[in-house]
């Protein structure tokens, strides 16, 4: 999978479009992190609430601190996990979009394990990090299920069917856990284990 042709789909993300692209979990809905306008597309596209926010992925964690500010205990933590299904929120720095975060001070951080999610990012930079699906609806593990309306209005990388599941949602420097999907255990694990750790 990783020989698939992103050409395509990078052009469309450096012109400000929209990509489906498969993840460890589901189908990805991705347009440029960084730009507000293409970032207002996704949540145009998904009928979503402008309250909720977006995270984005990027290619490997060392690509973080470009964008983020993390704690010791927060770096340790993705150091674990990442690249993997899970969430992250950290800290953003200035150049991430109001409209990403809802006008929130932290940004949900993704680096999938799937190669196809992250050489889209590695050649363009961070993309938008959310099911490729009108908010409500199930979640996509095949192309074919992702609704017609959506599909008219995106570049297509299909990766074939994803393991399905969704990233857990993490907030460590509160050490708890904001949605609970793949490797909760593990999670709940960690934060325990390091609940005493310096920030």
């Amino acid at each position: 999978m990783s020989a698939l042709d992103l050409t395509d789909a990078v052009a469309a993300i450096r012109r400000g479009d929209l990509v489906v692209y498969p993840t460890e979990t589901v189908y990805g809905l991705g347009a440029n992190a960084l730009d507000s306008e293409a970032v207002e597309r996704v949540f145009e596209a998904k009928g979503r609430s402008r309250d909720k926010p977006i995270s984005m992925a990027l290619p490997e964690l060392s690509a973080a601190a470009d964008y983020t500010r993390m704690t010791d205990r927060e770096r340790r933590f993705c150091e674990r996990f990442l690249p993997g299904p899970v969430t992250v929120l950290v800290e953003r720095r200035k150049r991430i979009p109001d409209v990403l975060v809802a006008g929130h001070d932290r940004v949900g951080l993704r680096v999938p394990d799937h190669e196809i999610a992250r050489e889209l990012a590695r050649r363009t930079g961070p993309i938008t990090a959310t099911s490729a699906n009108r908010s409500g609806e199930p979640n996509a593990r095949r192309v074919d299920e992702i609704a017609p309306e959506l599909l008219e209005r995106v570049t297509v990388v299909d990766g074939g069917e994803t393991a399905g599941g969704e990233s857990t949602v993490v907030d460590v420097s509160a050490g708890r856990i904001v949605r609970r999907g793949s490797l909760a255990e593990e999670i709940d694990a960690w934060l325990a284990e390091h609940s005493d750790a310096d920030s």
